[in-house]
């Protein structure tokens, strides 16, 4: 099977490798790059070449962003070209556009790459679903904040010197606010609760990230018997669902407070098969192109999946309810104080809690938040 690369980057480098030494079946006949960029005799800058070329029956798109790798991935599916990808951005914000066109033109569209690195996630939550309703889910997926907190409670490091290092080997990119402000955990959890859940899966969810936390909050939770981590996660209940993305502290004894340097762990529960763990690398050129070269074999031996997002959830804040730590100069509600300028609120929904960290960020704008699993 011939197939085309959309980007020649960290991750097509990586596509590219795995196929040329492992997978003979599958020819990576052209790569669409910039004009500059041109150093291969498969590259083109222009996709039509890649459109117009009935021989090509797979497209790899790795560009990342929105577009115009919407555009490219469209065009590709209504020319009744396979699609994989590895760009949560972009799955993220058209995932029910994208898996609406595969069923309409016959064609795949396949995403295991886009959520976890080379973690088998998506496949994994497809092989759940095939028996059980998906109850939860929930993870670290994002392993350039993972490597910041281990940083700063293993290392004792400020918050800026742990970025700076994640920044210097190429976990976080210059401009960090994907990773540190949880966008990038939004974009896979939207995905994982998509295929988990047969939705298509809203966009405006509580989403909060690590930007504000500082050494000081580390070392209050650690003498709690606490770690400080950032998870997406979400639950349904009923014909009901729910996502969050937020900063969790949760005790030494939990697997996830293990987790390691720049690493992902992914959980997920079934009524028959119960709770499921997934551990490994969240991202790299060979990770996540293995990943890649994983859906490009399915396509290539007759295997694919339909996604089909008309189950009719409802969205319901309340099925994600924790108690949440607060670090700030006061504190707007009534909350029990567990130090001074630290405060404990029972029973918020995410929702409620993330509203009521832009409260006190009005006049606190460097107050920290985490929630408290249910045991602690």
């Amino acid at each position: 099977m011939k197939i085309a690369l959309l980007g020649h980057g960290t991750v097509g480098r990586g596509v590219d490798d795995i196929i040329r030494a492992r997978v003979p079946e599958v020819e990576v006949a052209r790569i669409l790059e910039l004009p500059d960029r041109i150093t291969d005799e498969r590259m083109t800058s222009n996709f039509d070449d890649i459109l117009n070329d009935a021989s090509i029956e797979l497209v790899v798109e790795c560009m990342g962003g929105i577009e115009p790798a919407h555009t490219f991935i469209a065009a590709a599916l209504k020319a009744r070209k396979h699609v994989v990808t590895s760009n949560k951005a972009v799955v993220a914000a058209h995932f029910g556009e994208f898996a609406q066109l595969a069923t309409e033109n016959d064609v795949a569209f396949l995403v295991e790459a886009a959520v976890g690195g080379g973690i088998p996630w998506i496949a994994s939550i497809n092989k759940v679903r095939r028996i059980d309703e998906v109850s939860y889910f929930m993870g670290i997926m994002n392993g350039t904040t993972n490597y910041i907190l281990e940083s700063m409670r293993r290392e004792r490091l400020d918050f800026n010197v742990a970025l700076g290092r994640a920044q210097e080997l190429g976990y976080a990119e210059a401009d960090p606010s994907a990773d540190i402000d949880g966008i990038d955990v939004a974009n896979k959890t939207i995905i994982s609760a998509c295929v988990a859940f047969d939705v298509d899966c809203v966009r405006d969810f509580p989403v909060t990230g690590i930007r504000t936390i500082t050494k000081r909050d580390i070392d209050f939770f650690s003498s709690r018997g606490l770690v400080v981590k950032l998870f997406g996660g979400g639950r349904s209940v009923d014909g009901r669902y729910a996502v969050t993305v937020e900063p969790v502290a949760i005790p030494y004894s939990a697997m996830e407070a293990a987790v390691p340097s720049n690493f992902n762990i992914l959980s997920v529960e079934g009524m028959t098969v119960g709770p499921l763990k997934f551990y490994g690398q969240g991202a790299g050129s060979l990770p996540t192109g293995n990943a890649i070269v994983q859906d490009v074999i399915d396509v290539a031996h007759g295997r694919r999946q339909v996604y089909n997002f008309s189950r009719g959830l409802q969205y319901d804040p309340a099925l994600i309810m924790s108690d949440f730590v607060i670090r700030a100069t006061r504190c707007p509600v009534y909350g029990e104080t567990w130090a001074p300028g630290v405060w404990r609120v029972r029973n918020l929904t995410a929702e409620k809690a993330r509203a009521l960290l832009e409260e006190i960020w009005e006049y606190d704008p460097t107050a920290f938040m985490a929630a408290l699993p249910r045991e602690v």
